[in-house]
């Protein structure tokens, strides 16, 4: 079997393989061969020209249709129409768009945009590019929030359908922007090797002997945020929609597209849209720099989660004696852990969030387990618990654990009970269950470091540390910095992303106190073992 040190030592090596293949991957998307035979002839035929360069007058059109295929112009109406369109200007405008029946009653609107010679009918233009987007989506209606104690709503107004429809039935969302792109570069590809992601969104012509790309036509999808969604219900006739344009650059678009296939794919693997969104957030809310820097700093969280979890589960695993640690602490860890990760389910949190918040409260339940020395034994069909005994210095711990929860519970009691008080008065919720997990996790979020007092008075009576998985603590503490980064570019709620910097106080104490109390080796350590216990080696004989 692996050591612990060899295992650690392949984590590392498979991060930098990670790191470094990923890096040559995005290396290869935003840097494209151009072909190289284009310097040698103006007119190359192997190489694939772009139309742009001939400076044609162009014009943007938008139509809406209830048909995703459209052959002639019937059945469309024209929402916006942009003569002498110039591919070089940024531009945004918003437009009333004539919602229909069929759309109203939860049907789909589509958005056909066609780029095409000024002056001309895009269905009568050979050199016209188009593309197709949704302009609704079918999302679950959020759950209206109200005063549990009044009844009182957010909104005065309650429609008469939303009383009838059942709240987990997807209805129809208007996408309320709808974001272009035209890719500009006078790029010129190697007709032999074109990219496969820019390539079907190219339209190729043969003009005279050389073949050219006509102007290549992007929608962001990434753009299209859940908080730009709107409901769409029967009495609905008009809405707005925010029309944008910009240009982009080959690399740009590269990513672009890749960004959105892996959002797709996320999709298909059971993501819903708001996980989706989360996902969107960071590339679109983000600039590219700090975005790459996000990608190497997001790497990193996930080499210290690993060897996080990984030392904390063999520090447990091997602890035999509870000397020095506070039981009370490690009960208070496992019942935020898992009141979090309720709250971040109850929210609709980002699996990103979420998955490790699991992971979490599965891992300090073992704890507890541990902690209070639990053996399950099944009698038949029921499970019969019983707990270990402690030893003297084991009681010890515990004294000091009940005298330092004793003081404790004379502040937090009255400050947890005033504040779930108060949120029931002025605080609107979607259900009871709601209330009491928002009240449980923000009692957590304020004063969950109080709950680590214990801890810190165990330390300060035994004047000791070494009784701590320093090496766990560590990389929690790294992970705890990047958390602080993560804290603005991830969406969670107000009262999880304060706790991210509560948790550097946390440790910046425990590390206090590592320096007041050096290391006695006649103690035990974390594994129930003193240095002098171990027995000494021979001299080495020359």
């Amino acid at each position: 079997m692996l050591s612990r040190s060899s295992l650690s030592g392949l984590a590392v090596g498979l991060f930098a393989l990670y790191v470094a293949h990923t890096g040559w991957v995005m290396y290869g998307i935003v840097y494209t061969r151009p072909c190289p035979a284009a310097a040698a002839a103006a007119a190359h035929p192997a190489c694939v020209w772009p139309y742009l360069a001939r400076r044609p007058k162009l014009q943007l059109s938008v139509y809406t249709t209830t048909r995703s295929n459209i052959g002639a112009e019937s059945n469309v109406d024209l929402v916006l129409n942009v003569e002498d369109f110039d591919v070089e200007s940024k531009f945004e405008r918003t437009v009333n768009v004539s919602v229909p029946k069929k759309t109203r009653n939860n049907g789909t609107l589509y958005a056909y945009i066609f780029l095409h010679h000024a002056g001309v009918l895009p269905w009568h233009d050979g050199k016209q590019v188009h593309i197709v987007s949704p302009l609704t989506t079918y999302m679950v209606p959020k759950p209206e929030e109200i005063n549990l104690l009044t009844g009182e709503s957010t909104t005065q107004q309650i429609e008469a359908e939303k009383q009838t429809s059942a709240l987990d039935e997807p209805v129809s969302h208007w996408r309320s922007r709808l974001t272009l792109n035209v890719m500009v570069e006078d790029f010129v590809f190697d007709g032999s090797s074109l990219p496969a992601d820019v390539h079907r969104y190219m339209k190729m012509v043969q003009l005279g002997k050389t073949v050219h790309y006509l102007p290549i036509l992007f929608i962001d999808q990434l753009s299209n945020r859940v908080k730009d969604l709107m409901v769409i219900n029967r009495s609905t006739t008009e809405l707005p929609l925010t029309v944008s344009y910009d240009k982009i650059s080959l690399g740009k678009l590269r990513f672009w597209i890749h960004m959105q296939d892996a959002v797709y794919s996320l999709q298909q693997f059971g993501f819903s849209e708001k996980d989706a969104d989360e996902v969107k957030g960071i590339f679109v809310d983000t600039n590219l720099y700090f975005l790459a820097l996000t990608f190497f700093v997001a790497a990193f969280h996930l080499l210290f989660d690993f060897l996080a979890f990984k030392n904390d589960i063999s520090y447990w695993k091997k602890k035999r004696s509870m000397i020095g640690m506070s039981t009370k602490a490690v009960l208070w860890r496992c019942f935020s852990t898992v009141v979090i990760f309720l709250f971040l389910l109850d929210e609709q949190t980002s699996l990103l969030v979420l998955i490790p918040a699991g992971i979490g409260a599965v891992i300090e339940l073992w704890k507890v387990k541990k902690a209070l020395k639990m053996t399950v034994k099944w009698q038949g069909i029921w499970p019969k618990i019983q707990f270990g005994t402690y030893n003297d210095s084991e009681k010890k711990t515990e004294e000091y654990d009940a005298q330092a929860m004793k003081y404790l519970s004379y502040l937090l009691y009255p400050l947890c009970i005033g504040g779930a008080g108060y949120s029931l008065l002025n605080v609107k919720y979607k259900s009871w269950y709601s209330w009491l997990i928002n009240s449980f996790v923000n009692g957590v979020y304020a004063f969950g470091f109080l709950f680590m007092l214990p801890q810190l008075f165990v330390n300060y009576k035994m004047k000791s540390v070494a009784h701590l998985p320093w090496k766990a603590f560590t990389y929690k503490a790294f992970n705890t910095f990047i958390d602080d980064i993560f804290a603005f570019i991830i969406t969670m709620p107000t009262s999880h992303r304060l706790a991210c910097f509560r948790d550097d106080v946390v440790f910046l104490v425990y590390l206090y106190q590592r320096w007041l109390y050096p290391v006695d080796k006649s103690r035990v350590n974390e594994y129930g073992e003193s240095y002098e216990e171990k027995p000494k080696k021979k001299a080495h004989r020359e």
